[in-house]
C-alpha cells in the first residue's frame, strides 16, 4: 500500500471519528435535557417561552443572519404561531416562507425555487400549530441569567438532526426574542439575530 493511499485513508478515518464525536456530542446535550430532566424553575422558563411563541405575532422586523460559512445577510422577519417568512434584502433578493412541515426558498437572482420538507430540519421545530415544547419537542437546556433567558430544543425521537436555541430579553414580565440559532445534523449553524422590535 502506498504512503499517499495510507494517508488518505488514515484522513479519512479521522473525518469519521470526528463526525462521530460530533453527532454523539449533539445525542448527549439532546438527551441530557428533556422536559422530565428540568427542574421546577426550568420548566417555568420553558412554559412562558411556550406561551410567547405561541402568542408571537413579529411583522417584518430587522435581522441580521450570519451562515456557516461567516457570510452575513439580512431582511425582515415575519412570525407568528405555525408560519415563519423572511425576506432578505441583502446580500440579494431571497426569500424563505415555511409553515407547517414545509418551506420554499426563492432566490431571485439566480431564479430558482426550492421547496423543503421541515420535518428532519430543526428550523420545523418552531412552525407547530400550537407549539407544544414537550411530546415530541425536547427542551434540552434552559440557561437563565439577568435580563436574558436562553432555551434550546431537538426533536425527542431524534435529536441528532439538530437543535435552535432561542435566546430572549427577560425584563421579568415579558420576553422579547433576539436571536435564533439553527445547528444541523451536520453541525452547521446559522444564526439570525433580530434588531429593535
Amino acid at each position: 500500500m502506498s504512503k499517499v493511499t495510507q494517508l488518505a485513508r488514515a484522513a479519512k478515518g479521522v473525518v469519521a471519528a470526528r463526525r462521530f464525536v460530533l453527532l454523539g456530542t449533539l445525542f448527549l446535550a439532546a438527551c441530557a435535557g428533556g422536559q422530565g430532566g428540568l427542574g421546577k424553575p426550568a420548566q417555568t422558563e420553558t412554559a412562558r417561552v411556550e406561551a410567547y411563541l405561541r402568542t408571537a405575532q413579529l411583522k417584518n422586523v430587522p435581522f441580521v443572519q450570519t451562515w456557516p460559512n461567516g457570510a452575513t445577510g439580512g431582511g425582515g422577519l415575519t412570525y407568528r404561531p405555525g408560519y415563519l417568512h423572511l425576506v432578505y434584502t441583502a446580500p440579494h433578493g431571497m426569500d424563505l416562507e415555511a409553515s407547517g412541515s414545509h418551506a420554499v426558498f426563492k432566490d431571485a437572482q439566480a431564479g430558482s425555487e426550492t421547496h423543503m420538507g421541515l420535518s428532519h430540519n430543526p428550523l420545523g421545530l418552531l412552525l407547530g400549530n400550537p407549539i407544544q415544547l414537550s411530546g415530541a419537542v425536547q427542551v434540552t437546556d434552559v440557561q437563565k441569567t439577568p435580563g436574558v433567558l436562553q432555551i434550546s430544543m431537538a426533536r425527542r425521537d431524534n435529536p441528532s438532526q439538530g437543535l435552535v436555541t432561542l435566546l430572549f430579553q427577560d425584563s421579568g414580565r415579558a420576553l422579547t426574542l433576539h436571536d435564533i440559532t439553527v445547528v444541523d445534523e451536520r453541525r452547521h449553524k446559522v444564526l439570525i439575530q433580530l434588531q429593535a422590535q
